[in-house]
């Protein structure tokens, strides 16, 4: 089921001889799974064939644990007086943290 994209995101595919660039915003919607490999993450924007825009990614769990201790590494990158963005992290990082830990 998806939802609606509570933020923004933002997505670039660049190949030898072409670039894609599409952006996703609250018009769009987001499905995000865990299966029996890894995350799967759809980014869909809904409209007319000129405007409608999907994307697929599927991250295996090796790569998913590598990109959050990446992140943890960057974490400084956010002003300490962001709190708002802060505070949105720390939640979903806990609810993450107690659904492995009690699935």
């Amino acid at each position: 089921m998806s939802k609606p994209i509570p933020d923004r995101a933002e997505v670039a595919l660049e190949y030898p001889d072409k670039l894609y660039v599409g952006t996703f915003e609250h018009s769009s919607r987001f499905e995000a799974r865990l299966d029996g490999n890894g995350v799967a993450l759809v980014l869909e924007r809904p409209g007319t064939e000129d405007v409608r825009k999907s994307v697929h990614l599927h991250l295996n769990f090796g790569l998913l644990a590598g990109i959050l201790r990446e992140l943890a590494t960057s974490v400084a990158a956010i002003p300490k007086d962001d709190i708002a963005h802060r505070e949105l992290l720390v939640s979903a990082v806990r609810e993450l943290q107690q659904a492995l830990e009690t699935s």
